[in-house]
């Protein structure tokens, strides 16, 4: 099977970047063997103006049946010679995925020591796959790949030649073009979408495949139109992986949406203020009301769940009373800024060894999370779907178990003080709900009942004497007699 990838340049971009960025020199061609057969990366044109590398893989299909990968669809073991003669050393598939994984992983990951600059610009791409299987067709090809950003050109293959009579078959010849993407980005779209036009995989598709679509689907597969057929393709069709990983797409998408619009509308009720001092935005009161109520509390190692972009965790380093922070959340991406921000790269070892950054859901329970003094749910519960926050109540509360956890969220009755918010509507797009102070109390009481915690309440930001706080906080303590009926467990 065999993929081109193209670019143009000029005298100040040359196209032979193309070398840099996928770690392959023009002048020298790079074979390696894959369990599957051998790689094989070579450069068909390499100039300042137009450079071409080529990935041509060569499959074992001896190695392939040894491997016990000669089962056909559904695991149905295929006819004696259908294991050794059949489209896979020909057709792009999820062969083709895994070798562009390993070959050229580097530049699927965005990364270049030589020329750091280059893997974040766009630029001229043009890739070719002279026969992909397509089961759903050119409108299928289509509908996956122009979302992305592709100008797409898609012809079918004739089943024979010389018998056009015969129809086409459900091979395609790819081209797709684009000028305002990165060859990263590129590489991630082919990585996902390959095996799912095939709709079959070489492999046996376990947990592990969850996150691999995750990391490849960052940044456009949460909003892709065909979410769900790509990622039940890609899965093979399996029910439960297919479920996991639609719903963490969805906290990936909730978790990665604009915060500007949250921002300004919590600044807005400052903006009105009449003094002329320059007033304190309500999301920097939020993080020290945060802080009061951590540091009254004794804790020394925090977790802040849903810790985004690392606000919150670069504040808590600020004070050395917090021994350990950890930073949870579902966006690789957030947290990637978070580690840039926070410049973990460049912080001393000693300061380094106080912080953590991880990726997880709160929908589902995690042994990493169990030990601490305290969680933050800063923001965090009002992006959730109401049918979901039983999960993540137990997650937290019945699992995790923090001796203290402190949950913000807005408060649905100071809305009305913000002239610029429309009647009925939430602050932010992405909000599942909006509590008032009652709903908001009923849940606290009801959760912290549940699971053994005593609660209470805290305005954060002006708090009006008719609507009451911006934003409202709860403070839970797990109950005293709790802590020792478990302390007397573990010892017991």
């Amino acid at each position: 099977m065999f993929l081109t990838i193209s670019t143009t340049g000029d005298e100040q971009h040359p196209a032979t970047d193309l070398g840099f960025l996928l770690h392959k020199h023009p002048d020298n061609p790079f074979s390696t063997k894959l369990s599957h057969g051998t790689a094989h990366v070579f450069y068909p044109e390499a100039g300042d103006r137009r450079c071409t590398a080529a990935l041509l893989l060569e499959i074992d299909t001896v190695a392939l049946v040894r491997r016990g990968k000669g089962k056909g669809r559904g695991g149905a073991p295929d006819a004696a010679l259908a294991q050794y003669v059949n489209d896979r050393p020909y057709a792009a598939s999820s062969l083709l995925a895994v070798a562009l994984s390993g070959v050229f992983s580097s530049a699927m990951k965005g990364t270049c020591q030589a020329r750091p600059e280059l893997p974040a610009r766009t630029r001229p791409l043009r890739i070719e796959v002279p026969a992909l299987p397509a089961r759903g067709g050119p409108e299928l090809v289509r509908r996956l790949f122009e979302p992305l950003g592709w100008t797409v050109t898609v012809e079918p293959v004739a089943l024979d030649a010389e018998f056009p009579e015969w129809g086409d078959s459900r091979y395609v010849r790819l081209v797709l073009e684009s000028e305002a993407l990165t060859l990263a980005e590129a590489l991630r779209h082919l990585y996902v979408l390959l095996p799912v036009l095939d709709d079959a995989k070489h492999y046996w598709v376990s947990s592990d495949e969850v996150d691999k679509l995750l990391r490849a689907g960052e940044g456009w597969l949460p909003e892709h139109p065909e979410q769900k057929l790509i990622t039940s393709r890609y899965l093979s069709r399996r029910w439960s992986l297919t479920r996991q990983a639609m719903e963490r797409l969805e906290l990936v998408r909730l978790a990665e949406a604009d915060d500007s619009e949250v921002e300004e509308i919590d600044n807005a009720v400052e903006e009105e203020s009449e003094t002329e001092e320059k007033p304190t935005p309500l999301a920097v009161r939020r993080r020290e009301a945060i802080l009061a109520a951590l540091r009254d509390s004794g804790a020394g190692r925090v977790l802040d769940l849903g810790c985004g972009q690392g606000e919150l965790v670069r504040e808590l380093l600020k004070d050395p009373r917090f021994t350990e922070i950890v930073g949870v959340d579902v966006s690789v991406r957030a947290l990637t800024i978070a580690s840039r921000r926070l410049k973990l790269d460049r912080m001393g070892e000693r300061q380094a060894s106080r912080v953590k950054l991880f990726q997880g859901s709160l929908a589902y329970t995690d042994n990493r999370l169990k030990g601490y003094d305290a969680a933050v749910l800063s923001e965090v519960i009002e992006h959730v779907d109401v049918p979901r926050l039983p999960a993540l109540e137990y997650a937290v509360f019945g699992h995790a178990r923090p001796r203290t956890v402190l949950v913000t969220t807005p408060n649905v009755e100071y809305n009305v003080r913000w002239e610029t918010l429309p009647a009925g509507h939430a602050r932010h797009g992405d909000h599942r709900f909006e509590w008032t102070r009652q709903e908001f109390r009923t849940w606290a009481h009801t959760v912290a009942e549940r699971h053994g915690y005593d609660v209470e309440f805290a305005p954060v930001g002006p708090d009006d004497p008719e609507v009451g706080p911006p934003t409202q906080m709860a403070v839970f303590v797990m109950n005293t007699a709790v802590i020792r009926t478990e302390k007397e467990a573990k010892a017991a």
